[in-house]
């Protein structure tokens, strides 16, 4: 889709404030030794007892740019090919890629997961296998190779979800009910909306477990600065389970967020896939926009400016609607197919998030305009922040009216003034 835009005069002189550089104080021990963890956890979580010679084992790989999935995926494999087993990765990743099987292939190439770096096949497909139904007539889908397979490992990282609370979020049983149910496993769980996820999503994901031979799940846990912190194998009855809810907990309480409850604008100099499902984390920015569901108490954002889409995410800026202003490099860039395949999928929870906000010609009238409408008509009192994206959140950058906070919170440290740049 091509898109004209007639938005010369809509320019925006109003000066910026001058910017200061703010560092979060986070702690972060990632683990050094990441194939030696992926092994000791397959050993202790039983797997070998549970793997026949020469038995076909499909490994899920998604489609979030994770810190070391390759690294993990890889150990997998091998440890799998030691055990006597033949293992093979299954794209494992819904709608995404386009929602066809080359573009999810390609998806994983980008993460460094290909044939030759895993060494073992990577089988896709979009055909699923119907497993059974949910009481209520839901159908539960699985991926054709992996249903076909003699075992399952589900791999993935578990972390908040950026459209509903609950014990059980994005993880390992997510990835059972929409990663290997492919497009149709999606829109049956999105189609009801945020319901479809906090009631059937664990269902699902548990006839998944059981009827598709799940073996075992390995969960990643992430710190603050996005590097992995945890790798915890579960047994296939903690999927879903207790086991699963406490790993979320451990994983909230790490993660990044920004250090102020209230500001009048928020830029965001990229938003992505590769960010995020919703291209800004909600749990972030404290926007759902969801029909029906409440928003999040903290923080509050008057006016949020989204400056562009980062390559990686080749066009598709899902969660573009939870910004206010947007300039045009950002609305040119857009791919409105895989987007909109992308929010359809998903029901209400993606409908509004495909919605595209105001459009101003240049990123520097896009900032003037947020200051120019965002409730506070003194320029000097205006609480703004500017981070990369929703990821990287330890170095901020903030306006004047924020210093006084910076000073009497212990956590963040000034670092002295900063530039705009990149306008």
């Amino acid at each position: 889709m091509q898109i004209t835009l007639n938005i010369h005069d809509l320019t925006c002189d109003l000066p910026l404030p001058p910017l200061y550089r703010v560092r979060q104080r986070w702690s972060s021990a990632p683990l050094a030794d990441i194939p030696g963890t992926v092994c000791a956890q397959l050993d202790d979580v039983g797997l070998r007892e549970r793997l026949t010679a020469g038995a076909r084992i499909a490994i899920t790989a998604g489609s979030r740019g994770i810190q070391n999935i390759d690294t993990v995926l890889r150990a997998c494999v091998d440890w799998l090919k030691g055990a006597g087993a033949a293992p093979f990765i299954v794209p494992a990743m819904g709608s995404h890629g386009g929602a066809t099987a080359a573009g999810q292939v390609r998806l994983l190439a980008e993460f460094g997961i290909t044939e030759t770096t895993m060494g073992c096949p990577i089988h896709a497909s979009m055909e699923v296998v119907e497993l059974g139904q949910l009481p209520d007539g839901t159908p539960v889908c699985m991926d054709r190779y992996a249903a076909e397979a003699d075992g399952v490992l589900v791999v993935n990282r578990i972390k908040a979800h950026t459209s509903f609370k609950g014990p059980i979020e994005s993880g390992l049983a997510k990835m059972c009910a929409i990663g290997l149910g492919k497009r149709q496993g999606a829109e049956y769980v999105h189609n009801r909306g945020v319901y479809g996820l906090s009631h059937q999503l664990v269902p699902m994901a548990r006839m998944v477990v059981e009827r598709g031979r799940v073996l075992a799940g390995l969960a990643m846990l992430e710190d603050a600065r996005e590097q992995t912190a945890e790798l915890v194998a579960l047994p296939p009855d903690e999927i879903g389970g207790g086991g699963e809810a406490a790993l979320l907990e451990r994983s909230k309480a790490m993660m990044a967020r920004l250090p102020f409850d209230e500001l009048e604008v928020l830029v965001v100099d990229e938003i992505g896939k590769n960010i995020s499902g919703t291209g800004m984390d909600t749990n972030v920015i404290g926007r759902l926009r969801i029909s029906g569901e409440a928003e999040p108490a903290a923080p509050r954002i008057s006016v949020i400016v989204a400056l562009d889409v980062s390559s990686a995410s080749h066009g598709n800026a899902n969660g573009v609607g939870l910004a206010d202003l947007i300039p045009a490099r950002l609305a040119q860039k857009i791919d409105f197919a895989a987007m909109y395949i992308n929010n359809l999928t998903s029901g209400l929870i993606g409908l509004r998030k495909g919605a595209l906000p105001i459009v101003l010609p240049t990123p520097r009238d896009t900032v003037a305009m947020a200051l120019k409408v965002c409730g506070q008509p003194d320029l000097a009192a205006i609480r703004l922040v500017r981070i990369p994206n929703t990821l990287l959140l330890e170095e901020l950058l903030v306006s004047a009216a924020l210093l006084p906070e910076v000073a009497a919170n212990p956590n963040l440290e000034l670092l002295g003034p900063a530039a705009w740049e990149g306008l």
